[in-house]
């Protein structure tokens, strides 16, 4: 994991550095998205690790399966071809989308919730993280079962633990005194 950041992070750098100086941030995190997906099926990492492809073949078929792309994403799908790097899209992706929200003041929320959240009560957290952090607030909400109830919210290294679980993990910690 650390090795393939590591090779990532250069491409990510060098990909942002140019959709900012294009003013094609969410164009590029829209591409980069879609052909992290791409990348990380079974499909593609068989086609990906398979020697007989030549980087033109591959680089063709993940950008067929990404949908629209600007001439300049192909030509990066076609370095990453060249480079044997296309297993690490998801990782530049991901670097993309973290230096993206640093640039735009954004924070990104990872809620977690024991059973799905209407759309209000997704907006009624934002809005609370948002008057907490000072920040515009990008959650991804996702359903954690386990939790027995309530939410669990990670905000960078800071966890917000409103559960059930986390709750009765407390009431045992302080009993055992």
């Amino acid at each position: 994991m650390a090795e393939s950041l590591t090779i990532a992070r250069p491409y990510a750098e060098a990909v942002f550095k140019l959709a900012q100086e294009r003013n094609e941030l969410p164009s590029w995190s829209d591409a980069l998205s879609r052909l992290a997906v791409v990348a990380g099926t079974d499909v593609a990492r068989d086609l990906i690790g398979n020697p007989r492809l030549a980087a033109k073949q591959l680089a063709g078929v993940l950008d067929d399966a990404a949908g629209q792309l600007t001439p300049e994403q192909k030509n990066f799908v076609q370095v990453l071809a060249d480079n044997e790097r296309l297993d690490v899209l998801p990782d530049i992706a991901s670097l993309f989308e973290t230096q993206r929200n640093q640039y735009e003041g954004v924070l990104d929320a990872q809620i977690g919730s024991a059973y799905p959240l209407t759309p209000p009560q997704v907006d009624e957290i934002v809005a609370a993280l948002a008057a907490k952090y000072g920040r515009q607030i990008k959650a991804t909400v996702h359903v954690e079962p386990e939790l027995i109830g309530g939410v669990s919210i990670r905000v960078g290294d800071e966890v917000i633990d409103a559960s059930v679980r986390g709750k009765l993990a407390q009431m045992a910690g302080a009993l055992k005194l």
